[in-house]
């Protein structure tokens, strides 16, 4: 038997808000047992469990590893807007007037995540 992915961990000032910002972006939820204050904070999700814990430093250089999102109802630019509207920062657009590329954002403490086409989008430009 091969190991899993159960969590993919991101370090954070504030485990339960950014949980709670991630948990909107996906439609997924916080754990029950997550509450403001916690240290940890786990978004269960259908795609990948994010868990969300609290460290004292703060976040000083580019993310080594990142979330690429495909929006599954929606284009990519109506997910951007999205996203934006729940606190995202639009960080870099590398989005093409041919309709292809992604969006770089960043999440309420910076991390970087990208926001790509969505299936039907890239069937559609095939």
């Amino acid at each position: 038997m091969t190991s899993l992915v159960r969590h993919v961990t991101i370090d954070c000032a504030d485990a339960y808000a950014l949980g709670s910002f991630w948990a909107a972006a996906l439609d997924a939820k916080l754990a029950d047992d997550d509450f403001p204050g916690d240290p940890e904070a786990l978004v269960e999700s259908p795609g990948a469990n994010l868990l969300f814990i609290q460290v004292p430093e703060g976040k000083s250089v580019k993310n080594r590893v990142h979330l690429d999102l495909q929006p599954q109802d929606r284009t990519r630019d109506e997910e951007v807007e999205r996203l934006l509207g729940l606190g995202a920062t639009l960080f870099e657009d590398h989005r093409n007037p041919d309709g292809t590329g992604w969006a770089t954002l960043t999440d309420p403490e910076g991390n970087e995540f990208c926001v790509e086409r969505s299936k039907a989008e890239r069937a559609a430009t095939a």
